[in-house]
């Protein structure tokens, strides 16, 4: 056994949160599978998945960690965790690749608040988990990418390596003394899952503008509210952008653009805020590099 992983569960548990072995050295669970269970001891109604495992009891845990020098997990679900993870480019095997903690600054500022002063931990590969507690009562999902590039969460279902793990690549630390701080609404907003989305047509706001404006603004949150899974922000940066010149020429009101895309992107599944801060930065983007109509 070594010591100071022993602590380092302790002390996590000693947080609230719930931990569980994982293999020495490495990121995988140290608890067997279903194929291999023995349907005995803690598994006697019934095999036990690593989530359902995890515990803060110190007994539990002294148990686990006496008998082999296991790194320790964090359920973030069980824990009432919500974990951001911001990446480097490194992590993502590409130099070109853009910086997790630089795309969440960015969110933050757009969504008019500071990175939130909260428990960090420097991963292994140089990246950051951000920790936050996560609303009682709801279940937030994991996802990657959802909340900017190089930007992944952890949540019900998923789990993050604690401070104090170590592997090949380096050791986990914490950053700092602070507690989890309470999720910001704005980024719950962002998280929350998507709406079913509504089996009606479109409803779009009047709009009063050229006719190649209104004819191209139509087009363009058609092709959003139809968009699929996987591709609606995207098509919703890309769409707002198209139209924006028609707002920098004058022929079309901003507000009315904003509104448009707002409905389109809410049609698609979108959340309220995803939307607003996508239409927002196309928008913004497509003014500052619009060419003037006789060029165009």
């Amino acid at each position: 056994m070594s010591e100071h992983l022993l602590i380092a569960a302790l002390e996590a548990a000693e947080r609230g949160s719930h931990v569980f072995p994982l293999r020495p050295g490495t990121k995988r669970p140290a608890l067997h599978g279903e194929k291999t269970c023995a349907r005995t001891g803690p598994c006697a109604g019934g095999h036990l998945k690593w989530e359902q495992r995890a515990t803060t009891d110190p007994d539990r845990i002294r148990a686990a960690w006496s008998r082999a020098p296991f790194n320790v997990g964090i359920a973030t679900g069980p824990s009432g965790l919500l974990v951001v993870d911001l990446d480097t480019p490194e992590h993502k095997g590409s130099s070109d690749a853009p910086c997790g903690a630089a795309t969440f600054a960015a969110l933050c500022e757009r969504a008019g608040h500071a990175v939130p002063d909260t428990y960090r931990v420097r991963t292994a590969s140089g990246g950051t988990h951000l920790y936050f507690t996560a609303p009682a009562g709801v279940e937030l999902p994991n996802t990657a990418g959802t909340v900017a590039e190089s930007v992944d969460t952890r949540a019900a279902g998923g789990y993050v390596v604690a401070a104090g793990s170590a592997v090949p690549a380096g050791r986990y630390e914490a950053l700092n003394a602070a507690v989890a701080a309470p999720l910001p609404g704005w980024l719950l907003a962002i998280l929350r899952p998507a709406p079913t989305r509504s089996a009606g047509p479109l409803r779009l706001p009047t709009v009063d503008g050229s006719r190649a404006a209104v004819v191209a603004l139509e087009a363009e949150c058609a092709t959003v509210a139809a968009a699929p899974e996987g591709l609606r922000n995207t098509t919703l940066n890309r769409s707002a952008f198209k139209v924006g010149r028609f707002v920098a020429w004058g022929d079309l009101p901003r507000h009315m653009a904003e509104e448009a895309f707002q409905a389109a992107g809410e049609a698609a599944g979108l959340t309220a805020a995803e939307c607003r801060t996508t239409i927002r930065s196309a928008l913004d983007s497509s003014l500052r590099t619009v060419r003037p109509r006789e060029a165009a």
